[in-house]
Protein backbone atom coordinates (compact mmCIF):
# COMPACT_ATOMS: atom_id res chain seq x y z
CA UNK A 1 0.00 0.00 0.00
CA UNK A 2 1.76 3.28 -1.10
CA UNK A 3 -0.59 6.32 0.72
CA UNK A 4 0.82 10.04 -0.77
CA UNK A 5 1.43 12.71 1.86
CA UNK A 6 0.71 15.83 -0.87
CA UNK A 7 3.30 18.49 -0.69
CA UNK A 8 0.06 21.03 -0.48
CA UNK A 9 -1.58 19.53 2.46
CA UNK A 10 1.59 19.88 4.64
CA UNK A 11 0.61 22.15 7.70
CA UNK A 12 2.46 25.55 7.07
CA UNK A 13 4.10 28.08 9.94
CA UNK A 14 5.41 31.48 8.56
CA UNK A 15 6.78 34.14 11.11
CA UNK A 16 8.37 36.09 8.63
CA UNK A 17 12.16 35.12 9.18
CA UNK A 18 10.86 31.19 8.88
CA UNK A 19 8.79 29.71 6.33
CA UNK A 20 8.16 26.51 7.85
CA UNK A 21 6.33 23.20 6.22
CA UNK A 22 5.32 20.34 8.37
CA UNK A 23 4.66 16.77 6.99
CA UNK A 24 3.82 15.76 10.26
CA UNK A 25 2.29 17.49 13.91
CA UNK A 26 4.32 19.81 15.10
CA UNK A 27 4.64 23.05 17.19
CA UNK A 28 1.06 24.94 16.51
CA UNK A 29 0.18 22.59 13.84
CA UNK A 30 -2.12 19.29 14.66
CA UNK A 31 -3.03 16.77 12.82
CA UNK A 32 -4.32 13.66 14.60
CA UNK A 33 -3.86 11.37 11.21
CA UNK A 34 -0.43 13.19 10.64
CA UNK A 35 1.30 12.08 13.95
CA UNK A 36 4.40 10.72 11.91
CA UNK A 37 5.16 6.76 10.42
CA UNK A 38 6.53 4.04 12.58
CA UNK A 39 9.78 6.00 14.52
CA UNK A 40 9.38 8.76 11.88
CA UNK A 41 8.06 12.16 13.88
CA UNK A 42 8.84 15.33 11.83
CA UNK A 43 10.10 16.17 8.58
CA UNK A 44 10.13 19.75 8.61
CA UNK A 45 10.89 21.72 5.11
CA UNK A 46 12.58 24.76 6.69
CA UNK A 47 13.18 28.16 4.71
CA UNK A 48 15.41 30.92 6.96
CA UNK A 49 15.78 34.59 5.46
CA UNK A 50 19.35 35.53 5.77
CA UNK A 51 20.99 35.88 9.10
CA UNK A 52 17.71 34.57 10.56
CA UNK A 53 17.68 31.32 12.82
CA UNK A 54 16.71 29.47 15.63
CA UNK A 55 17.75 30.79 18.92
CA UNK A 56 19.16 28.20 21.45
CA UNK A 57 16.64 25.42 22.82
CA UNK A 58 16.74 21.93 23.94
CA UNK A 59 16.13 18.63 23.22
CA UNK A 60 16.22 15.28 24.62
CA UNK A 61 15.79 11.23 23.65
CA UNK A 62 15.34 12.49 19.90
CA UNK A 63 17.49 12.12 16.69
CA UNK A 64 17.68 15.03 14.82
CA UNK A 65 18.97 14.89 11.29
CA UNK A 66 19.39 18.41 9.18
CA UNK A 67 20.28 17.57 5.15
CA UNK A 68 21.06 21.05 3.56
CA UNK A 69 19.27 21.77 0.40
CA UNK A 70 20.43 25.48 -0.02
CA UNK A 71 23.20 27.65 1.75
CA UNK A 72 24.62 26.96 5.02
CA UNK A 73 23.96 26.39 8.48
CA UNK A 74 25.50 27.87 11.38
CA UNK A 75 25.57 25.20 14.78
CA UNK A 76 26.31 25.51 17.95
CA UNK A 77 25.93 23.75 21.01
CA UNK A 78 26.22 22.47 23.97
CA UNK A 79 28.93 19.95 23.66
CA UNK A 80 30.73 22.23 22.36
CA UNK A 81 30.59 21.94 18.73
CA UNK A 82 30.52 24.50 16.58
CA UNK A 83 29.91 23.86 13.09
CA UNK A 84 28.93 24.89 9.27
CA UNK A 85 26.88 23.02 7.69
CA UNK A 86 26.97 23.32 4.01
CA UNK A 87 24.51 22.07 1.42
CA UNK A 88 24.37 18.80 0.50
CA UNK A 89 25.88 17.92 4.00
CA UNK A 90 23.71 15.82 6.39
CA UNK A 91 23.93 16.54 10.26
CA UNK A 92 22.98 13.82 13.02
CA UNK A 93 22.57 15.30 16.46
CA UNK A 94 21.80 12.66 19.28
CA UNK A 95 19.71 14.43 21.72
CA UNK A 96 20.13 11.60 24.39
CA UNK A 97 19.40 12.84 27.85
CA UNK A 98 19.52 16.66 26.83
CA UNK A 99 21.59 18.90 25.08
CA UNK A 100 20.88 22.41 23.95
CA UNK A 101 21.93 23.97 20.51
CA UNK A 102 21.30 26.87 18.16
CA UNK A 103 20.77 26.61 14.12
CA UNK A 104 21.54 30.35 12.13
CA UNK A 105 21.76 31.15 8.10
CA UNK A 106 25.59 31.63 8.01
CA UNK A 107 25.02 34.25 5.57
CA UNK A 108 23.51 37.63 5.25
CA UNK A 109 22.64 37.88 2.31
CA UNK A 110 20.93 33.94 0.90
CA UNK A 111 18.27 32.29 1.66
CA UNK A 112 18.79 28.88 3.97
CA UNK A 113 16.62 25.70 2.64
CA UNK A 114 16.85 22.53 4.80
CA UNK A 115 14.90 19.28 5.71
CA UNK A 116 14.79 19.03 9.58
CA UNK A 117 14.12 15.74 10.62
CA UNK A 118 13.32 13.84 13.69
CA UNK A 119 13.25 9.78 14.90
CA UNK A 120 12.80 8.63 17.89
CA UNK A 121 15.62 6.93 19.69
CA UNK A 122 15.44 2.62 20.78
CA UNK A 123 17.01 3.65 23.89
CA UNK A 124 16.67 6.77 26.26
CA UNK A 125 18.69 8.76 28.21
CA UNK A 126 22.59 8.51 26.85
CA UNK A 127 25.21 10.83 26.13
CA UNK A 128 24.35 13.26 23.47
CA UNK A 129 26.25 13.03 20.28
CA UNK A 130 26.59 15.04 17.12
CA UNK A 131 27.68 13.43 13.60
CA UNK A 132 28.41 15.20 10.09
CA UNK A 133 29.22 13.94 6.68
CA UNK A 134 29.16 14.68 2.96
CA UNK A 135 27.95 11.59 1.09
CA UNK A 136 28.46 13.08 -2.57
CA UNK A 137 25.76 13.12 -5.27
CA UNK A 138 26.39 9.98 -7.18
CA UNK A 139 22.78 8.41 -8.82
CA UNK A 140 21.75 5.51 -7.31
CA UNK A 141 21.14 4.71 -3.77
CA UNK A 142 23.71 5.98 -0.93
CA UNK A 143 23.23 4.76 2.66
CA UNK A 144 23.11 7.93 5.43
CA UNK A 145 22.81 6.63 8.57
CA UNK A 146 22.31 2.94 10.01
CA UNK A 147 22.10 1.42 13.07
CA UNK A 148 25.59 -0.05 13.39
CA UNK A 149 27.55 3.33 11.70
CA UNK A 150 28.76 0.98 9.09
CA UNK A 151 30.69 1.68 5.94
CA UNK A 152 31.36 5.33 7.15
CA UNK A 153 27.63 5.67 7.88
CA UNK A 154 25.63 7.70 10.52
CA UNK A 155 25.12 6.16 13.39
CA UNK A 156 21.40 6.59 14.39
CA UNK A 157 20.21 5.28 18.04
CA UNK A 158 17.24 3.35 15.99
CA UNK A 159 16.58 0.04 13.76
CA UNK A 160 16.56 2.45 10.99
CA UNK A 161 18.47 3.34 7.44
CA UNK A 162 18.30 6.17 5.63
CA UNK A 163 19.06 6.64 1.86
CA UNK A 164 19.65 9.57 -0.51
CA UNK A 165 18.13 8.36 -3.30
CA UNK A 166 19.31 10.32 -6.83
CA UNK A 167 18.03 8.95 -10.35
CA UNK A 168 19.56 10.75 -13.86
CA UNK A 169 16.63 11.20 -16.58
CA UNK A 170 15.37 8.08 -17.96
CA UNK A 171 16.78 5.87 -14.79
CA UNK A 172 15.39 3.66 -12.27
CA UNK A 173 16.29 1.04 -9.71
CA UNK A 174 14.52 -1.67 -8.34
CA UNK A 175 14.25 -1.67 -4.28
CA UNK A 176 13.36 -4.96 -2.35
CA UNK A 177 11.75 -4.07 0.98
CA UNK A 178 12.49 -6.64 3.76
CA UNK A 179 9.19 -8.65 5.15
CA UNK A 180 7.56 -6.34 8.25
CA UNK A 181 9.50 -3.01 7.20
CA UNK A 182 7.74 -0.07 6.06
CA UNK A 183 9.43 2.58 3.54
CA UNK A 184 8.96 6.17 3.57
CA UNK A 185 10.14 8.58 0.46
CA UNK A 186 10.40 12.03 0.95
CA UNK A 187 10.35 13.88 -2.72
CA UNK A 188 12.98 16.68 -3.38
CA UNK A 189 13.72 17.40 -6.77
CA UNK A 190 11.54 16.64 -9.94
CA UNK A 191 8.94 14.06 -10.30
CA UNK A 192 9.93 10.47 -8.79
CA UNK A 193 7.48 6.98 -10.31
CA UNK A 194 6.81 4.54 -7.41
CA UNK A 195 4.94 1.42 -8.37
CA UNK A 196 3.35 3.98 -10.84
CA UNK A 197 2.93 6.34 -7.77
CA UNK A 198 4.17 9.72 -8.94
CA UNK A 199 5.26 12.52 -6.07
CA UNK A 200 6.56 15.57 -6.96
CA UNK A 201 8.71 18.13 -4.51
CA UNK A 202 7.70 17.78 -1.02
CA UNK A 203 5.32 15.15 -1.72
CA UNK A 204 5.84 12.22 0.97
CA UNK A 205 5.00 8.48 0.54
CA UNK A 206 3.93 6.03 3.13
CA UNK A 207 4.64 2.53 2.30
CA UNK A 208 3.76 -0.72 3.80
CA UNK A 209 3.30 -4.39 3.04
CA UNK A 210 5.43 -4.29 -0.22
CA UNK A 211 8.35 -6.67 -0.94
CA UNK A 212 9.23 -4.48 -3.89
CA UNK A 213 9.65 -0.98 -5.56
CA UNK A 214 10.22 0.25 -8.78
CA UNK A 215 12.07 3.39 -8.79
CA UNK A 216 11.81 5.31 -12.07
CA UNK A 217 12.31 8.56 -13.23
CA UNK A 218 10.49 9.35 -16.50
CA UNK A 219 11.71 13.21 -16.58
CA UNK A 220 14.64 14.76 -18.04
CA UNK A 221 15.81 15.96 -15.08
CA UNK A 222 17.61 14.46 -11.77
CA UNK A 223 15.56 12.91 -9.58
CA UNK A 224 16.49 13.71 -5.64
CA UNK A 225 14.88 11.81 -2.68
CA UNK A 226 15.35 10.70 1.24
CA UNK A 227 14.01 6.81 1.44
CA UNK A 228 13.35 5.96 5.20
CA UNK A 229 13.55 2.17 5.55
CA UNK A 230 11.44 1.32 9.31
CA UNK A 231 10.79 -0.75 11.46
Amino acid sequence: MIEVRAAAARGRANFGWLDSKHTFSFGHYYDPAHMGFSELRVINDDQVTPGAGFDTHGHRDMEIISYVLEGTIAHKDSAGNVKTLPAGEFQLMSAGRGIHHSEFNASNSDTLKFLQIWIQPDTLGGEPGYQQKDFGQEPGLTTIATPTGENGTLHIKQDVTLHQLILLPGTDLHLDVAPGRRIYIHQIDSELNVNDVVLTPGDGAKISAESELQLRNASDVAVKALVFDLP
